[in-house]
């Protein structure tokens, strides 16, 4: 036998199969990441210029004064 003793054999199966189930949930992740990213992405391209300065100004990306600020250009436009 050379020393084997059948229960390598066995461990080295089940750490093949974690690592090919790991494999696979981690590249399904990635996917669905990459897939979430560009309908985000899309979802935003329908908004109008006054919604995207509403959640610019709702994240506290830009203060009040700007917010008057750029609405009354957008509006005069």
């Amino acid at each position: 036998m050379d020393g084997w003793t059948g229960t390598g054999s066995v461990f080295g199966l089940l750490g093949g199969g974690i690592m090919m189930i790991l494999f696979w949930a981690l590249l399904i992740a990635f996917i669905v990441w990459i897939v979430r990213r560009m309908s985000d992405t899309h979802s935003n391209s329908d908004l109008q210029p006054i919604d995207i300065l509403k959640k610019r100004y709702a994240k506290g990306e830009i203060d009040k004064e700007e917010f008057e600020s750029k609405k009354k250009d957008l509006i005069s436009s």
